[in-house]
């Protein structure tokens, strides 16, 4: 077995292995980086099973070879190099919380939860705002430095593609190929029409819709693997409880789950209601977890670790100014005259169901359905009427009670048609509200933009047209955004609402910019033109500018229309009912789906159009929805409720998360340090870039030469520059300046910044640190001098690593080999030995004399050999532990297993039927069953199983 860090002789050429996977040959895919003068500066990959001879170097036979740069800078940096390479595969946090954001502790939680886990697949179900884009990227950040992160894809709603994107890189330094509808044809006239567009790039995101539309998909998505798969908005991917079998979307994501080790899903509505709905989530992350979808408790996949739910009343004592608390408005107008009227013809409206008019619930439905158009606008009203006259118009042998309607539809079309902007009286308060001094929105104020949501798209553009002339603005100053626009048009249009120097000032939005958009960049003002029917999409909508990083106090605004026909004033009160509830929610409960005990939009409001159609009161739905929050607060409600109404209990007695972060050891004070260092040394005899520094900012600029820019095709296409120049600082607070100045750029080319993290993570930094790695010559190791040292005593520095079977490093342990005259070795930590002799970049002077290595040759084999007892006894205490973990794990697949099993023959016996037939169902089923286990079963042996012989590194040999 090849271990990552090992350096071998393929093809008489030497090679440092960057990572190991299984191939499906049996064999492993080795992906390499050349170190000998032939292949130095190339990467390459190898099947074991097809090389047949691969040579792991002997560690005793490290040719030692002294360093003459200025203080042994040569060395200090490949020393830090490995350690880079190599983190300890932990449940610490390593490097997530130094990314570009205000880091809050509980942003930690997920990825701290996730680590503990065999594989990391985990729900991060945290309420709307909270940055579950950045908890994912935390945790996919841990994974990419652990070794495990090389090939990511991403999936989420056309509308987010840019956003998530960005957020990544800039943030992140993980780069993601947009793979929209620009994206995909541009892949496509690059690569031949036989190859598959998932392994042209490492790290891609898409479209859930794309790549549900398009079978041909299917065949390169069971082709293809992961090592972390993010599926942003996940509750589209969920089983839903009204259907009898999956959607497209649900099957796309049964078949992602099984292409990746990671993986994480995102939802801030992570089910809607039912445990069919919420199994077929937890099946993603864990197939084993869940043995009847209809019948679990939260025990069956509690201590799993598979997710993680908060609310903003649960962090708020954590985030101090990064959330200010919401203001609510509420406006009301009095109907006109013509509304009045409208009301009222729209009560006589007698409508048909098969051409006969029957009183009661259908025909009261029938009414809240065209109700819902007029409780929007004049506008969205008529479309709907039009429409309907239309059905009825184009049926074949009209009845009379249909010409009834006809005509009474007509009459309230004349009706509605009547209702001019001045007669819309809610308009007009609307107007009139954006014009008051107290409100003090001004149009010319780039700072402060308008939300302005809606459901009906009728209603959006008759507002996009009447607010250009009524408050005089140019027709670039108002933005119309709703799903009926491609993937790129809404991507442009939230782009440009987020840029100061952009003329936009309104953003009317349909539900389609509810889900996962930030808008609140220059706006802390939310209109709802309409109340939604749904307490979730009151959720949705106002968190687009109520979330974390909003820096003025969120002013929500609601209109509501005031009429004095009897039935229309109770259906509105109801609504107004909602808008409290939501409020109550923001304060108290955190989830609003507590009072409706629905989960899923759609459902909640068929539930209130249904209840305003029997007629219930306001009174009374107020009550029942209070009786259902006390229930749930209480525990009482159903399980569903229970999880999901705010943080675990067990959240009390966790550590705080800041203190899990590692702090990792290392040679330079900081990475600015580091790349500075490492060009000016593997430019002193040949420069390998044009580069210059500042170090009063910590910044480098360097054009990339034709190796790096190969490397940099993988980052997004706009972070790229033309000129292959870039500009990387250590500064944080300098980057996040640049990602705001660039998001406010005037075109879209430019909003990309220009300005790149320099940090461990970008790929530039990981070049460099390859070109330390391959710096040496083949199979050598640097000697080093120290004046701490005493007069007979010599030091081996070394790593010592054990991989699991896939080749993913489970133990990794440094230690120095000191020898004194003609002692036995002693091993030293690392860290105690570098602060004994003063090891660190720039603090040991090379006296540039001549050293005479043969005797550290000869002291080499015992380090090495007194470095392997070492590992091979941490790598037996290690193994019994993962044993025992695995026994464990095992027994609980069997038991699980059989539960299944058993819940199956329940079920069968339940059904009754033919007995054939029951013993093909059964047979099916259990063949089913054991072939999940027996998957996961294998994948927890390869996981948790070490290989037997430890890999040894040697790093440096230190003399006095």
């Amino acid at each position: 077995m090849v271990a990552p860090g090992a350096r071998v002789l393929i093809r008489d050429e030497e090679w440092l292995v960057r990572r190991v996977d299984p191939a499906s040959d049996g064999g492993e895919l080795l992906l390499c980086d050349g170190v000998s003068d032939l292949v130095r500066g190339r990467s390459a990959q190898f099947l074991t099973r097809l090389e047949g001879r691969v040579d792991v170097l002997d560690p005793a036979q490290t040719r030692l070879v002294a360093d003459d740069s200025s203080h042994f800078n040569a060395s200090m940096l490949y020393i830090e190099s490995v350690l880079r390479r190599n983190l300890p595969n932990d449940d610490r946090i390593r490097l997530g919380n130094r990314a570009v954001m205000n880091l809050v502790p509980y942003q930690l939680d997920p990825a701290l939860q996730a680590l503990q886990q065999p594989r990391q697949r985990i729900l991060i179900a945290d309420a709307t705002g909270l940055g579950k884009t950045l908890e994912a990227g935390i945790l996919a950040t841990e994974l990419i430095q652990r070794g495990r992160g090389n090939r990511i894809l991403v999936i989420t709603l056309k509308s987010m593609l840019t956003q998530f994107q960005k957020e990544f890189w800039s943030r992140f330094s993980i780069p993601l190929v947009r793979l929209d509808s620009t994206g995909l044809a541009a892949v496509r006239n690059r690569i031949p029409a036989n190859h598959n567009p998932f392994n042209h790039y490492d790290r891609t995101i898409i479209s859930i819709d794309t790549l549900k539309n398009n079978l041909e998909y299917r065949n390169y998505l069971e082709n293809a693997w992961w090592d972390i798969i993010i599926i942003d908005e996940c509750h589209n991917v969920a089983a839903r409880a009204q259907e009898s079998g999956l959607s497209r979307r649900a099957r796309l994501a049964r078949l992602l789950s099984t292409r990746s080790d990671s993986l994480i899903l995102l939802s801030a509505t992570p089910h809607d209601g039912s445990a069919r709905s919420f199994a077929s989530l937890m099946s993603l992350l864990d197939p084993t977890a869940i043995s009847d979808p209809d019948d679990y408790t939260p025990e069956d996949f509690r201590d799993k670790g598979l997710v993680i739910r908060r609310f903003k009343k649960d962090i708020c004592s954590q985030v101090e100014g990064d959330f200010r608390d919401r203001v609510t408005q509420v406006y009301r107008a009095q109907a006109s005259t013509a509304e009045e009227a409208a009301f009222n013809a729209l009560l006589d409206i007698p409508f048909t169901q098969g051409g006969k008019r029957q009183t009661g619930r259908q025909h009261e439905l029938q009414r809240v359905g065209m109700q819902k158009g007029l409780f929007s606008s004049p506008a969205a009203a008529l479309q709907s009427a039009r429409n309907r006259i239309a059905t009825l118009q184009n049926r074949d042998a009209r009845t009379d009670d249909e010409d009834e309607e006809i005509a009474a539809l007509q009459f309230f079309v004349q009706a509605l048609e009547r209702i001019t902007p001045a007669e819309f009286s809610k308009y007009q308060r609307f107007v009139q509200l954006l014009r008051d001094v107290d409100y003090a929105w001004s149009p010319s104020n780039a700072n402060d933009r308008l939300v302005v949501f809606s459901e009906r798209i009728e209603t959006i553009h008759w507002l996009s047209e009447h607010l250009q002339s009524d408050l005089k603005l140019k027709t670039d100053q108002v933005g119309v955004l709703h799903g009926g626009l491609t993937d790129t048009e809404q991507q442009a249009l939230v782009e440009r609402f987020g840029r100061k120097e952009d003329p936009i000032r309104v953003l009317l939005c349909s539900d389609v910019a509810s889900e996962g958009l930030n808008l609140h960049y220059f706006s802390h003002r939310l209109v709802h033109f309409d109340l939604p029917w749904s307490l979730m999409v009151f959720q949705q909508r106002n968190g687009r500018i109520d979330r974390y990083g909003q820096t003025h106090q969120p002013l929500i605004t609601y209109l509501l229309t005031e009429t004095t026909v009897e039935k229309i004033r109770g259906d509105l009160r109801i609504l107004e009912v909602l808008q409290q509830k939501d409020d109550r929610a923001n304060r108290d409960l955190g989830d609003p789906s507590a009072f409706l005990n629905l989960h899923d939009p759609d459902l909640e409001a068929k539930k209130v159009g249904e209840l305003m159609a029997d007629g219930v009161s306001a009174i009374q739905i107020e009550h029942d929805m209070e009786r259902a929050a006390t229930q749930a607060i209480e525990g009482e409600g159903d399980w569903l409720l229970q999880l999901f109404n705010g943080a675990d209990a067990k959240a009390a007695s966790k550590p705080d998360p800041l203190s899990q972060i590692a702090q990792t050891s290392s040679l330079f004070p900081d990475d600015f340090a580091f790349a500075k260092t490492a060009l000016e040394e593997l430019g002193r005899v040949h420069p390998i870039a044009q580069w210059t520094s500042d170090d009063a900012s910590r910044t480098l600029t360097l054009t990339a030469p034709l190796d790096l820019q190969q490397r940099l095709h993988q980052i997004p296409r706009e972070a790229r520059d033309p000129n292959d120049r870039y500009v990387l600082s250590g500064q944080i607070q300098r980057v996040a300046d640049a990602i705001e100045n660039a998001r406010q750029a005037k075109r879209e080319e430019e909003s990309w910044s220009t300005v790149h993290y320099l940090w461990p993570q970008h790929p530039i930094s990981e070049w460099l640190r390859d070109r330390v790695l391959t710096h040496f010559g083949r199979h050598t190791a640097p000697v080093l001098q120290s004046n701490a040292l005493a007069d007979d005593e010599r030091a081996i520095v070394m790593m010592g690593l054990v991989p699991n079977r896939k080749g993913q490093p489970l133990l990794v342990d440094w230690k120095v080999a000191v020898l004194r005259g003609k002692q036995a070795v002693a091993l030293e930590p690392f860290d105690e030995f570098c602060e004994r002799i003063g090891l660190r970049a720039g603090r040991l002077p090379n006296p540039a004399k001549a050293i005479d290595t043969a005797p550290l040759q000869v002291d080499l084999r015992a380090a090495v050999a007194t470095m392997q007892a070492h590992m091979q006894q941490r790598q037996q205490t290690f193994a019994e532990e993962m044993t025992t973990r695995l026994q464990e794990t095992l027994a609980n697949l069997k038991r699980m297993q059989e539960r299944q099993i058993e819940q199956l023959e329940l079920r069968l016996d339940k059904q009754g039927g033919l007995e054939n037939l029951r013993q093909g169902k059964r047979a099916h089923r259990v063949g089913q069953i054991r072939k999940v286990f027996d998957e996961y079963e294998i994948w927890v042996r390869d996981s948790l199983q070490t290989e037997p012989h430890p890999h040894i590194q040697v790093l440096a040999a230190v003399c006095r």
